[in-house]
């Protein structure tokens, strides 16, 4: 197994020295990578990042600082570029969705033998408010398109290097989930959900959707990409 992990950081000064300890010992002596955004980070985080790495031994770990903050999704795709592993994924930096829940769905793509397939988390323990907003949008992304995608920003995604086109104009913002989905079933891949237990932020503040304002944001915006994408 040869995988890279990305995980998109935005201010998230709080969360760093856990997430990168608790990475730092759960991927050690296995073949994977883990890429650390600081996605233009305001705070202090490319500090922290770089003291962190001045202590790192080895390269399981990296880190990409970028200057400007390329949104949510833009993030992401800088760290996809740069990964070495035939396996590739991406999580969010708020520990919401655990470490070993994320190697069990890298594990679970691997035991699947076939590249045509895109494993994805579905959450579980969520509140009803969220549960609401997630089901809905499935349903509209349905109706719009035909796909049944569910909890489509759920983390992680699990895929195959091929999945990810490179030169492929993306969405940059939180839309990136949903465009990338697309993208794979309309090239031939197959969305293959597991379950993963949806923790309780333990430090900073949840960035796009997490807030209800948030969620009414990312579904207009939705609503109109969907709009465009089926012209």
């Amino acid at each position: 197994m040869n995988a890279s992990i990305v995980i998109p950081c935005y201010n998230e000064e709080e969360n760093i020295h856990n997430l990168f300890s608790t990475w730092k010992k759960t991927i050690e002596g296995k073949n994977i990578e883990v890429i650390f955004v600081n996605n233009g980070s305001q705070d202090k985080s490319q500090d922290i990042f770089t003291e962190l790495q001045k202590k790192n031994t080895d390269n399981q770990i990296k880190v990409l600082n970028l200057k400007e903050n390329k949104g949510y999704g833009g993030g992401i795709q800088e760290g996809l570029k740069i990964a070495n592993g035939d396996i590739l994924s991406w999580c969010h930096a708020d520990n919401q969705v655990s470490v070993l829940d994320i190697i069990s769905l890298i594990e679970a793509y691997v035991t699947q033998n076939n590249e045509k397939f895109v494993i994805k988390g579905r959450r579980r323990n969520r509140s009803f408010f969220d549960n609401f907003f997630t089901k809905n949008m499935g349903r509209v992304v349905k109706f719009i398109t035909g796909f049944n995608l569910t909890d489509i920003n759920a983390q992680p995604k699990v895929f195959s290097k091929k999945a990810f086109d490179k030169n492929k104009d993306y969405s940059s913002d939180f839309l990136f989930d949903l465009d990338f989905l697309l993208n794979a079933i309309i090239n031939g891949f197959h969305i293959l959900e597991k379950n993963v237990t949806n923790l309780d932020r333990e430090f900073g503040q949840a960035k796009g959707g997490g807030t209800f304002v948030g969620k009414i944001k990312l579904s207009i915006k939705t609503l109109s990409y969907l709009i465009e994408y089926k012209k």
